[in-house]
């Protein structure tokens, strides 16, 4: 399993955000680095972000969703164009799970398991 995983919601309609393009980005002296991207499924879910068994180093990263692509494709203008979650690991290789709840006009997120 990928070391970063998330799952977005799409509270406004009770269902999995299905084609959300994202990327995964990596801060290195002072500049964001992509690592990886992806777009997700039918369970809202992108499987495989990162390739099994990597592990990432101590640091910050981001990820950037792009809602305005997704609330486009379903007909709905929302009010947040991407959004970026910006989030620290420690660098021991445990599992980071960023979800991802969003609605036309907001959205919110924690550290899952």
């Amino acid at each position: 399993m990928s070391q970063i995983t998330t799952h977005i919601l799409d509270t406004s309609t009770g269902a999995p955000a299905e084609n959300v393009p994202l990327n995964l980005s990596q801060l290195a002296d002072g500049q964001w680095s992509e690592l990886a991207s992806g777009t997700t499924n039918e369970d809202g879910r992108v499987s495989g972000l990162l390739a099994d068994g990597r592990i990432l180093e101590a640091g910050d990263y981001k990820m950037v969703f792009d809602t305005a692509s997704y609330f486009g494709s379903t007909g709905v203008r929302g009010f947040y164009p991407r959004v970026e979650i910006i989030f620290a690991i420690d660098g021991d290789g445990q599992h980071y799970h960023i979800p991802l709840l969003l609605s036309p006009f907001g959205y919110s997120t924690y550290r899952g398991s």
